[in-house]
């Protein structure tokens, strides 16, 4: 009531510039607008501004300054903080600027902000390109890669970050500047790793990489021969190309392409194997998964572009999660990850994931704010849960996957794969030696701190 009282001229002239939609509370559409996946987050914006293009950006964005407006951006909404949204903020939606403009000659893609890496992996696939994905098909590329986000073929090709050749945006000012290695290289460098922090994405343009075969193994068996699995799959990494990719998981059992209809509902634990190649190399590499003992197995080609993320979850759920970045994979380790596996909360979708990382992502540049990069794994704990009662337990079971690890943390952190865990946590994904110069680059773009739902960089 008060914000429209104040601001009621400015929002009329809001609905008639934007192209797009504007919505705010007391609207039809409203609460369809501020929803996000995960159902923990109920935040309540201001406007909600979904804009059609560059220029309905522009225009929100002088709104929200106009009023003084903390300003949200929400491309995929995929953050677990719910960073699409902010309560009495301006949310800038770009989910009606969704194309993607593949260059097949030049091996490029111009991805707008509101794409998402289900987007860009069908453009791409279809003139036998890719980019280094992710591990959700409705991640947004914009936040993924700004964030320096860690996907599917990371060790064959590095972090799609790596792959950024231009940023469009709209700053705190409302200007349109282009970020290149030419063209504001000092913010060009902040935005690899720095995410959301110096303006709006409006489009990106990444180099993409041949990938005329893709094949992958997913070995599913009984938790109780889940040591046996993580060891071997340790091992098939640890002798297999840069190529070789994926995760061995704990989770529970869901109906899927490659999963009987038996082990729904069932807790198990599975390797899966990517590799970026053809179906013969995939087989010798799987062979030693393929010999444990197990209850389902694939090992094939597929179409990258469709190849299964880890299963679908239902609707509605609420979830936390976060990540370390490990030294090693020791059979300590091995034991520790097992053991917390069966205290997973809720058999609706949690699952506890070791990401082999390497390959070509540790041999990437070092100056870029990306410190998670030079890890050899990772473990992502991911709690996924129904009623608001559970919150607690599953909070305090990814802390504890978090303490469990301890011992073999590098202390870096990808920023992606973790909620509002601090300062502290923001720090240790950019880089403690980069810290100065973004908030420098911060302080060139967004002095006021407008863009601050985000893994913050505070300006100085």
């Amino acid at each position: 009531m008060g914000f429209r009282s104040t601001a009621g001229a400015a929002l009329a002239a809001l609905r008639t510039d934007l192209a797009g939609d504007v919505f705010a509370p007391g609207d039809a559409g409203y609460d369809a607008a501020r929803a996000v996946f995960n159902a923990a987050v109920d935040r309540r914006p201001a406007v909600i501004a979904r804009c059609a293009d560059a220029a309905d950006v522009v225009r929100a964005v002088r709104f929200g300054r106009d009023l003084d407006l903390h300003i949200a951006v929400r491309g995929g909404g995929h953050a677990v903080a719910g960073t699409a949204l902010g309560d009495g903020a301006l949310v800038v939606d770009l989910r009606r600027m969704r194309g993607v403009t593949v260059r097949p000659a030049a091996a490029t893609a111009r991805v707008e902000g509101g794409a998402t890496l289900r987007d860009l992996d069908r453009a791409a696939g279809r003139h036998g390109l890719a980019s280094s994905g992710g591990c959700a098909p409705g991640i947004g590329v914009a936040g993924f890669v700004l964030g320096g986000g860690t996907g599917r073929l990371d060790r064959a090709f590095g972090p799609a970050v790596d792959d950024l050749l231009g940023v469009e945006l709209v700053t705190a000012d409302a200007e349109r500047v282009r970020a290149s290695t030419d063209e504001n290289p000092e913010l060009f460098w902040a935005l690899h790793g720095g995410g959301g922090n110096f303006g709006i994405a409006t489009a990106l343009t990444l180099g993409l990489h041949a990938l005329p075969e893709f094949s992958l193994a997913l070995v599913v068996g009984r938790p109780e021969h889940g040591r046996d699995l993580v060891r071997a799959y340790r091992e098939v990494i640890a002798a297999g190309p840069d190529e070789a990719g994926g995760a061995v998981l704990y989770a529970t059992g869901t109906p899927a392409p490659f999963l009987p209809e038996r082990l729904a509902g069932r807790p198990v634990c599975a390797a899966l194997l990517t590799y970026a190649g053809g179906p013969t190399g995939l087989r010798r590499l799987a062979a030693p998964l393929l010999a444990l003992p197990h209850e389902a197995d694939f090992a094939g080609p597929v179409p990258y572009a469709a190849a299964p993320y880890p299963p679908a979850v239902p609707p509605g759920l609420r979830h936390h999660w976060s990540a370390e970045c490990l030294t090693d994979l020791p059979d300590d380790l091995v034991d520790v990850f097992c053991a917390r596996a069966r205290s997973m909360p809720a058999a609706t979708g949690s699952r506890y994931l070791l990401v082999a990382r390497g390959g070509a992502c540790a041999a990437g540049p070092a100056d870029l704010p990306v410190a998670h990069r030079r890890a050899p794994w990772l473990v992502h704990p991911c709690a996924m849960w129904a009623d608001p009662a559970g919150d607690e337990r599953a909070a305090a079971w990814v802390r504890g996957a978090r303490a469990d690890v301890g011992p073999w943390r590098t202390g870096a952190v990808c920023l992606t794969l973790i909620g509002d865990e601090g300062p502290e946590r923001v720090r240790a994904g950019l880089g403690a030696g980069n810290t100065l110069r973004l908030a420098k680059v911060k302080r060139r773009y967004d002095p006021d701190n407008v863009f601050r739902f985000n893994p913050n960089i505070r300006p100085v």
